[in-house]
This record gives structure tokens, C-alpha cells and sequence, in this order.
């Protein structure tokens, strides 16, 4: 076989699979469908104990995602130089924004964010249940106005408690299982740390509703040397989803979380 001949099989071959063709050089395609990542981002301060939010925008920007969920955010703290991190990570990245403060902290406040490229039509920040005097925790609820659905997806993004007894966890589980109760046909997906492991009663809980997007666990901690996940994205109802890669991100120094990113294609609803 001639050298044009391999040229132009390696040419169709790519194209075939939906790949791209560059100075002769093959790339495989990005998946295609909704970009979801979910980064604990440890108020922007890294294991080199270094403050940098910049650094933290650099992680997000590199999978180039549609819909971020981000956990441990300060906005206007002492420790984080009284940043409003939120609006600053929505400058760096080129994206919209919602915070959802659930503990005044230094001066400022700290909770949950959710950055995305489409437009956020509504917001509402829930405050999640407390146990025994523990860190408050919550969960945004967001409803996206997408490129590729007809209608808003619902997108939640939340941070269980971290203890070792679970009672919070499982609650605060049943209370988002709660808040989609009366729109189970409505797209949705819930990203963000849930401190619990597969198997776990927290998220057996979810799992009742929700649907993991990884069938095998992807360790997110410790971050040098990843053993447990306890990052998630799910979805639900599962036949309106197809999920089309899920992968821990390869950085360990920016926070002390890994992230995770989910490509999730939606799909049209079937009549029974």
C-alpha cells in the first residue's frame, strides 16, 4: 500500500469514528453533549497551601464545560482576601453565575456556586437540614435554559456534611429526593460532594431517584493519591440521559479535591 493509500484510510477511519484530521495528524472527537463538572475547589486554596483562583478558573477552562457545580466557595471572606469568588470565577471563565451562601464567615459568606455557559432562568438556594449543630449545608436549584433541550434542564449542586455519622447525610439526601418530588419527567441532574461512598446509605438514598454516571467508582480523595469518590454527578429520570464519557481530572494540586466532569447527551422523552 502506497503512502496516499494509508493517508486516505487513516482520513475516512477518523471521520468515520468522528474524530478530527490536522496536518496529517489524528485527534480523537470530544464527546458530544452537556459538559458537567463538579470541583470542590477548597476556597481556591491549593495543597501547596498557595491562594489562587486563578489557578482553580485554569482547571474549569481546560474541559471546557457547559454547567459547573463548585463546593467550599467564599464570597467576600477574610481568608480568601475578601474576593467575591463567585463573581470573579464567573469574570475568568466567561460564564454566568449563582451563589448559595449558607454560612456567614469572616466578614463574607461561604456555600455552594453553579457557573454556566447557558442562561440561568431561576434560582433558589435550600438550605439543607442540620443535625447536632453541624456546618449548614444547602443546595442550589437552578433550572438552565440549554442549547441542545427544548426546555429548562433542573440542575442541583450541593456538599453534604462530613462526619462520620451519616444521619445528615441520609437526610439531606430525602430532602432533595423531596424537592424534585412533583417534577420526576423534568430533566435533572445533581452534581457535587456528597462525602459519602457508593454503597453507602446516602447514596442508596439518592439512588432511589437518581442515577450515577460512573457504574464503577472514580476515586476523587485523598487528591495526590485518589482511593474513595465522594464527588458525584447523577442523573434522572434515567431515560432522558445518555451518559457519554465520566472522568476524574488529572490535577492535584489546585484543591484538595480531584474533579470530576460528566458529558451527558438528553434525550427526547418516549411515550409509554
Amino acid at each position: 500500500m502506497n503512502r496516499i493509500d494509508a493517508s486516505f484510510l487513516v482520513w475516512f477511519a477518523v471521520l468515520a469514528s468522528g474524530g478530527l484530521l490536522v496536518n496529517g495528524f489524528a485527534f480523537a472527537a470530544e464527546p458530544a453533549g452537556i459538559r458537567v463538572l463538579s470541583y470542590n475547589i477548597h476556597h481556591a486554596e491549593g495543597v501547596d497551601r498557595k491562594l489562587d483562583l486563578a489557578r482553580i478558573a485554569q482547571v474549569i477552562l481546560a474541559v471546557n464545560p457547559d454547567i459547573v457545580a463548585l463546593q467550599e466557595v467564599d464570597q467576600n471572606a477574610k481568608r480568601s482576601g475578601t474576593v467575591d469568588q463567585p463573581a470573579e470565577l464567573a469574570r475568568l471563565t466567561g460564564m454566568n453565575v449563582v451563589f448559595g451562601a449558607n454560612i456567614e464567615l469572616q466578614g463574607g459568606h461561604y456555600g455552594n456556586a453553579v457557573l454556566s455557559r447557558f442562561k440561568i432562568v431561576r434560582d433558589q438556594n435550600h438550605l439543607l437540614p442540620n443535625l447536632e449543630n453541624g456546618e449548614q449545608r444547602g443546595v442550589i436549584e437552578a433550572e438552565i435554559a440549554t442549547a441542545t433541550t427544548d426546555s429548562p434542564i433542573l440542575f442541583l449542586a450541593t456538599h453534604f456534611d462530613h462526619r462520620r455519622d451519616d444521619q445528615e447525610r441520609i437526610a439531606s439526601a430525602d430532602a432533595i429526593n423531596r424537592l424534585i418530588a412533583k417534577r420526576l419527567q423534568q430533566p435533572a441532574v445533581l452534581a457535587g460532594d456528597l462525602n459519602d461512598v457508593s454503597g453507602s446509605e446516602t447514596l442508596s438514598r439518592l439512588q432511589s431517584r437518581w442515577k450515577i454516571t460512573n457504574e464503577t467508582p472514580l476515586a476523587t480523595i485523598p487528591v495526590g493519591q485518589p482511593t474513595r469518590q465522594i464527588d458525584f454527578v447523577l442523573v434522572r429520570p434515567a431515560d432522558r440521559w445518555r451518559v457519554n464519557e465520566t472522568r476524574v481530572l488529572d490535577e492535584d494540586i489546585a484543591s484538595d479535591h480531584r474533579a470530576i466532569l460528566s458529558v451527558l447527551e438528553p434525550l427526547p422523552q418516549t411515550d409509554e
